[in-house]
């Protein structure tokens, strides 16, 4: 029987196209209708405007280079967007604020660029009246960390003039400058003079960076060992002294994962047996090696256990004798450090190694030691470890060294 209209179970009308259905029990409006259009309004009224986008404001020259720089993400940048923004800065817009985060950024991700460093160096000297020691310290620090010795003539005298000035007033910015400029090898004798006197030791042993200070004085104190025969100046006393580099670099333990250190340790132990090197050795006065093997003056390759792994510090003889013949006669057998090179520790895009490796590596060389550097090129292009140890086999092989029956 069919249900007559409107009983329940009948099916309701179909709205008209273009209707809005709420939900059960409500009315359908058209969505083009004017309750539906008056609400709409409404709604929009009680919103709050939405504020216009605000103007870029156009910037060049100094303003426009603090801005990249401030910009966390610039390494994304070209170097050249640097050079221009720089050239077209008036002097003026070159404020030490500026500069310092242009110095900051080029040692932060290692940019060895020539046109930079050399108008830092040119600002350090022309605006030296006014610069402290302070922020002299933070522009000075690329040139020792990039190893890069400016071609600006008034650079080491200007840099004399203002420890000579300030030494007194900022002890750790003082010794900051002259660890970039030990890395340049240009250590100033008289800023030398006046660190090492016993006012000066005093006065940092009781603040809070005294520890850092004297690693850093131990260090200036080797480089006056090693490197500057001429000097009669006071030295750091052997009480205070500290060694200098303990362990692996920070940059070495925060990029573990991406070294050739543990291959190369595999390659070595398969090669020559366990107990004939050492990882990881600091040797005095406090440098860490990577690898040390102990060589009699055959070329064998001795068991470490049975040798003192370590040359005597500081040297018995002057660096010439120990170049020509890099042993003694009291102990003939020779040290044989085995240096990774990483990518990391050059200078981006180019060959130059940074200002703390070349400073460690010339350092073990004065003090006898004989380095064998492994190139991250050559340890990149190893395919697998039986292709290594082939190739860490030619490296010693290259020096002379025998190991296995026939070489003890």
């Amino acid at each position: 029987m069919r249900r007559p209209r409107g009983e329940p179970g009948t099916r309701a009308p179909r709205p008209t196209e273009g209707a809005t259905c709420a939900g059960p029990g409500e009315s359908c409006f058209p969505s083009d209708g004017p309750l539906v259009c008056a609400l709409e309004q409404e709604r929009r009224f009680r919103l709050p405007p939405k504020p216009p986008p605000p103007l870029q404001p156009v910037l060049r020259g100094g303003q426009g280079l603090e801005a990249a720089l401030s910009c966390p993400r610039f390494l994304r940048y070209p170097r050249q967007q640097l050079i221009s923004s720089l050239a077209e800065a008036r002097p003026e817009e070159l404020t030490p604020h500026v500069m310092v985060l242009l110095a900051q950024h080029l040692a932060r991700h290692r940019l060895r660029e020539p046109q930079l460093l050399e108008a830092i160096a040119h600002f350090l000297v022309v605006q030296e009246a006014q610069l402290n020691s302070k922020v002299v310290q933070k522009l000075v620090l690329p040139f020792g960390r990039l190893n890069y010795l400016p071609l600006e003539q008034q650079f080491m005298p200007c840099l004399e003039r203002i420890l000579a000035r300030e030494a007194g007033m900022a002890p750790l910015a003082t010794v900051n400058i002259l660890m970039s400029l030990c890395q340049l090898r240009c250590l100033p004798f008289r800023a030398l003079h006046f660190v090492f006197s016993p006012g000066f030791i005093n006065h940092v042993s009781g603040t809070p960076h005294a520890l850092i200070v004297r690693r850093y004085l131990s260090l200036l104190d080797t480089a006056v060992e090693l490197e500057l025969p001429g000097y009669r100046g006071p030295r750091l006393p052997r009480r205070q002294q500290v060694p200098i580099f303990p362990q692996p670099l920070i940059t070495d333990r925060a990029r573990c994962k991406y070294s050739h250190k543990d291959i190369v340790a595999e390659g070595l132990r398969q090669l020559l047996g366990e107990e004939k090197y050492r990882q990881d050795l600091t040797v005095p006065p406090g440098y860490c090696t990577d690898f040390l093997l102990c060589v009699s003056s055959s070329g064998a390759v001795l068991p470490v256990r049975t040798q003192d792994p370590f040359l005597p510090y500081p040297p018995r003889s002057c660096p010439q004798s120990r170049a020509a013949s890099n042993t003694t006669a009291h102990d003939p057998a020779q040290r044989v450090v085995l240096m990774l090179r990483e990518r990391w520790h050059f200078c981006r895009d180019g060959r130059v190694l940074l200002g703390s490796r070349a400073l460690r590596e010339r350092h073990l060389g004065l003090m006898g030691y004989q380095l064998l550097p492994l190139p991250f090129e050559e340890l990149e292009s190893q395919r697998g470890l039986p292709q290594l140890k082939s190739y860490l086999r030619q490296k010693l092989q290259a020096l002379g060294l025998r190991w296995g029956p026939e070489g003890g």
